[in-house]
């Protein structure tokens, strides 16, 4: 199942009004609402409304002059006291570089302008409390943030809550029911009256802290990557490894499974918050993670102009340590088991056979091969004609025990990759930028198809080919007929809900290609794959 298709009603919705909430600008983002909730806004209604378009301005212009001269103050306090929320409507700033770059010592400040994620900081003597799901800040007299104006309840005679937040820290924020899956944290701030402190640490950590989920949709690549991994590299890089992961729901398949990523991001061994009962201290602690878009980094929202290239520099250095291990192990098992070489006067190639310099000589193919539903019905034909046109050919079947390190290393060397849509599509990421990525676009997939794959695989750099089959390539071709819906509009049926689109496109369909029709593709990734090898030898 590819489950990030369940938002493709979502993504429809986000080309209007959404696609402003992903920009973060809370105050545009209210405009539009307003305008495309506003359906008795005529034009009738804006000539009523607007006669005297001047009268209007000067009395507006001198409404807020006053207001503004008298509630200055009065912001500027609110502000210092962590309202970012306030701060972001009357200002429209965007989250990332003003509502909490400039928080005090001993404050909570929380943005939830992003439509993807909120994530919320904290500044000063921060302690985990698993027992009751809670990341406590204790401040005291000190602090810049504190002199007693927020003071919700009293906690005891000891302690004053000064600030309250409540945080699910999961990058799907949109999709409710998800996120009634994720756990809650209880984000306190609270003042100490007695300092004859009781509140001891039984872990003293001088980094900060990042806090996130890995429950939800974790379990399918792409979920892992775009909610998962690429948020957390986005969140983090700038602390250059100096950082603690707290994690909650924290699963140790995932550590198995992402280990090598998560050690060039971090230093330091992760917690797993739920299991972990001990009192972990923290001087600052970011709790959620920021996201940019599907499978990339925007390098305008990122310190130093990091992007989606500078994430495959860190795969890289990721995974190739394994990779080596690997390679000097297969030349030990060779060399322990491979024949004598035979005498150069019986040695004969046999008829067909492709002389091993020739295979290294020929752009490689990289097939990834589905089981099930959109899996290639003649899969063995297309190897056939790859091999036929000249390239050296693997199908390589991932799993969810495959070793990343070995996909990584069967596509980062590979020139060509190609397959059908759906998760595994996510190992683009693994391909050198310059190198060629088809995708197999079935029936009713076509906008997820460019969304959550072509789009972002030509961000990486990645000459991008999609093959959307017809009709007759589809297995849904032999149960309905040619003027059904479901194979002549895909949209409608789509638009019934995603109920339909699992059943007809994604669970129900598998593909038969055309090989005449598909030819031209190969051909023409062969031609641009050998075209830029000459470029570069020259």
């Amino acid at each position: 199942m590819v489950h990030h298709q369940r938002s493709h009603h979502h993504h429809q919705v986000k080309k209007g009004v959404q696609a402003v909430v992903d920009s973060e600008y809370q105050t545009q983002t209210m405009v539009l609402e307003f305008e495309n909730r506003c359906d008795y806004c005529t034009n009738n209604y804006y000539k009523k409304v607007f006669v005297k378009p001047r009268l209007v301005l000067l009395l507006f212009l001198f409404t807020f002059v006053s207001a503004s001269l008298f509630f200055a103050p009065h912001f500027f306090n609110l502000y210092s006291y962590g309202l970012e929320n306030v701060g972001s409507i009357l200002v429209g700033a965007e989250a990332d570089s003003s509502i909490c770059s400039s928080m005090p010592q001993g404050s909570i400040c929380c943005d939830r302008s992003n439509f993807r994620s909120d994530i919320c900081f904290m500044k000063g003597d921060i302690r985990t409390h698993s027992a009751s799901s809670s990341v406590i800040l204790y401040a005291s007299d000190n602090d810049d943030n504190n002199n007693g104006v927020f003071r919700y309840s009293s906690a005891s005679l000891e302690e004053e809550e000064l600030q309250h937040e409540k945080i699910k820290p999961y990058t799907r924020k949109w999709e409710t029911s998800v996120m009634d899956t994720i756990d809650e944290l209880n984000l306190v701030a609270k003042k100490v009256l007695n300092v004859e402190d009781s509140h001891s640490c039984d872990v003293q950590h001088s980094v900060p802290a990042i806090i996130f989920s890995n429950g939800g949709y974790t379990g399918n690549v792409y979920h892992e990557f775009n909610d998962g991994i690429l948020p957390l590299y986005i969140t983090s890089q700038h602390l250059k490894k100096e950082v603690v992961f707290v994690v909650l729901e924290f699963h140790e398949w995932w550590m198995t499974k992402y280990g090598d990523i998560i050690s060039r991001l971090s230093n330091y061994a992760p917690i797993d918050f739920s299991r972990d009962n001990k009192t972990h201290c923290f001087p600052k602690a970011i709790v959620g993670l920021k996201i940019h878009d599907e499978l990339t980094v925007d390098s305008s929202l990122m310190q130093g102009n990091k992007s989606i290239r500078h994430f495959h520099m860190l795969l890289d250095k990721a995974y190739w340590p394994r990779i080596e291990g690997l390679i000097q192990d297969e030349e030990r098992v060779s060399k322990l088991f491979s024949p004598p070489s035979p005498s150069p006067l019986v040695e004969e190639k046999k008829e067909g056979e492709v002389d091993s310099k020739e295979t290294l000589g020929r752009p490689k193919l990289v097939i990834v091969s589905r089981n099930g539903s959109r899996a290639i019905n003649n899969e063995e034909a297309l190897v056939d004609l790859a091999e036929e046109i000249g390239f050296q050919v693997e199908v390589l079947k991932p799993d969810r025990t495959s070793e990343m390190a070995k996909i990584y290393r069967s596509l980062n060397s590979s020139d060509i990759m190609i397959g059908v849509h759906g998760a595994a599509m996510t190992h683009f990421l693994f391909m050198r930028p310059g190198t060629v990525f088809i995708q197999v676009v079935p029936l009713g997939t076509d906008w997820a198809a460019q969304t959550y794959y072509g789009e972002p695989s030509v961000k990486l750099g990645l000459k991008y080919i999609g093959y959307k089959i017809l009709p007759k390539e589809s297995s849904l071709f032999g149960k309905y007929g040619k003027d059904d819906l479901v194979l002549r509009d895909p949209e409608s049926v789509n638009a019934r809900g995603w109920e339909y689109t699992k059943k007809y496109y994604l669970d129900g369909q598998n593909v038969n290609l055309n090989l005449g029709r598909f030819r031209k593709r190969l051909v023409r990734a062969f031609g641009y794959t050998i075209s830029k090898r000459n470029r570069v030898s020259r």
